[in-house]
């Protein structure tokens, strides 16, 4: 399927903020957000810019924001404040800022509580292939945001899509954040993007596609300067989605600072790719 066509299994979200829409020919949604929720200060600081950025530019956001980071290379790698106290604070900053978020579940324990205030969520790409989770997520009834394995081809990806919508969800998106070629370091198949919207719409993670797997030896590195290079391109081949985290200040940030983009650069970016996706329509 084209991704200039409106997706056959395109996904809807209605929710008391907001309306998305993924798969059709118009449209896309940022999901968008520091990478963990470090404090409740730096969290609600991004979230309140990046409402009025996005407000001003039309593009619909959803929030994105870890509450745990479970696959850690370190065991001294931050992994944030505790469940409850970071999923208290997620629900504090979406009654303020008036947003809707995405977060990611680790185990099927966290899935029940994760669902209460999450509006879609996120299936990590190294558990992409746990049934039990993706199962037990998609029971929910929730958008499920599926990440592509690194260690996995585009076309692997439509057995993952039935698994999901063998429990009678239709709401799947699914992402591309690279692939594993050879040691630390990810690369970015642009038409792996048009084979997985066969099965589904698709999002480019462009910030974790710049991140080198155990580049500083205990914990993964990443060039940040490649983030916007990744998400014009994505944008031009025309994704119904695009994944960005930001930190105020990525060289300061607890977890994958190296792999984050400054939040004062959000802005101009989100503006260039307006103007890509502008000029697709045109075409």
């Amino acid at each position: 399927m084209s991704l200039f066509e409106t997706h056959r299994n395109a996904v809807e979200l209605k929710t008391s903020n907001a309306e998305y829409t993924w798969g059709n020919r118009k449209d896309w949604v940022l999901f968008a957000g520091p990478d963990i929720f470090e404090d409740a200060g730096m969290v609600l600081e991004v979230a309140t810019e990046l409402k009025r950025a996005t407000k001003e530019l039309g593009i619909p956001w959803i929030f994105k924001c870890s509450f745990d980071k479970a696959n850690r290379q370190s065991i001294d790698s931050f992994r944030g404040p505790g469940m409850e106290t970071a999923l208290k604070g997620l629900e504090l900053v979406k009654s303020k800022v008036g947003c809707d978020l995405i977060t990611d579940v680790h185990e099927v324990s966290q899935i029940k509580r994760v669902a209460e205030i999450a509006d879609v969520i996120q299936i990590p790409a190294f558990l992409c292939r746990q049934t039990d989770l993706v199962v037990e997520a998609a029971k929910t009834g929730k958008v499920l945001h599926i990440k592509k394995g690194q260690f996995m081809a585009p076309g692997d990806m439509k057995s993952i899509v039935q698994k999901a919508r063998s429990q009678g969800n239709e709401n799947i998106l699914l992402a591309d954040r690279g692939t594993c070629f050879g040691y630390g370091r990810l690369i970015n198949d642009m038409t792996g993007l048009v084979e997985m919207r066969e099965y589904a719409p698709v999002v480019m993670d462009a910030t974790h596609s710049v991140q080198l797997p155990g580049g500083k030896g205990g914990a993964s590195d990443g060039r940040r300067d490649m983030i916007a290079v990744l998400a014009r391109a994505a944008m031009a081949v025309g994704i119904d989605g695009l994944f960005l985290e930001t930190h105020p200040n990525p060289d300061k940030a607890l977890c994958d600072g190296p792999n984050s983009l400054e939040l004062a650069k959000m802005p101009s970016l989100l503006k260039s790719l307006q103007s890509i996706r502008k000029g697709l329509l045109e075409i």
